[in-house]
């Protein structure tokens, strides 16, 4: 229940930030903040939601392995759809030269981001999969690696992206996975916050 709150007021929110002058004046008034979404504050706002919820049931298990790879599935379909979704979905690229640039139905050939999404996740899947037989993970391990990876690589590819600025030139997401890669900042200093002691 945590999770699924928390992604639903999380993807919602940091939906409707993504653009200051809607967010601050929204089409459609009140309507606009529950239309617009995004998979980074579903993450979020899920992880906080969780943290929450075992504050209150004195939970300290981690159960956030279980997810990872159902996630990074259900990602790569989500992806799909706002490739099939062209310029119509606002997470495309922004125009390019390069020689797989694709036209996504303005008539500018622009980065394909949603591919190079799916192709990432795919590459963390095989990743996270072979770092999970060499190495003895402490639970929710797996996860926090999988969170860390994926906000590394959407703060990213942002800069691809036609991103209307918040701070210093960064767009709401990109603050966002500053945040949450502020929030596992263990996991750059400390091996012993990923493994079991031998």
């Amino acid at each position: 229940m945590g999770a699924a709150a928390g992604a639903l007021i999380g993807s919602r929110l940091l939906g409707a930030l993504e653009d200051p002058s809607l967010f601050f004046n929204p089409k459609g008034n009140w309507l606009y903040y529950f239309q617009s979404k995004t998979i980074i504050g579903a993450l979020l706002g899920g992880l906080a939601g969780v943290e929450i919820a075992k504050k209150i049931v004195g939970e300290t298990r981690s159960s956030g392995d279980l997810f990872v790879f159902p996630l990074i599935l259900g990602m790569m379909i989500g992806r799909v759809g706002c490739f099939s979704m062209g310029v119509a979905e606002p997470t495309y690229g922004i125009a390019s030269s390069l020689p797989w640039a694709l036209d996504l139905g303005d008539g500018i050939p622009r980065h394909p981001t949603a591919l190079y999404e799916i192709l990432f996740l795919l590459l963390l899947w095989w990743a996270l999969r072979a770092l999970r037989t060499r190495f003895n993970f402490e639970e929710g391990a797996l996860f926090k690696l999988f969170m860390v990876a994926y906000l590394l690589y959407r703060f990213s590819v942002a800069f691809i992206q036609p991103v209307k600025g918040w701070l210093w030139g960064l767009g709401s997401l990109q603050l966002a996975c500053l945040i949450g890669l502020l929030y596992y900042y263990k996991v750059f200093l400390q091996s012993s916050y990923l493994l079991k002691n031998q």
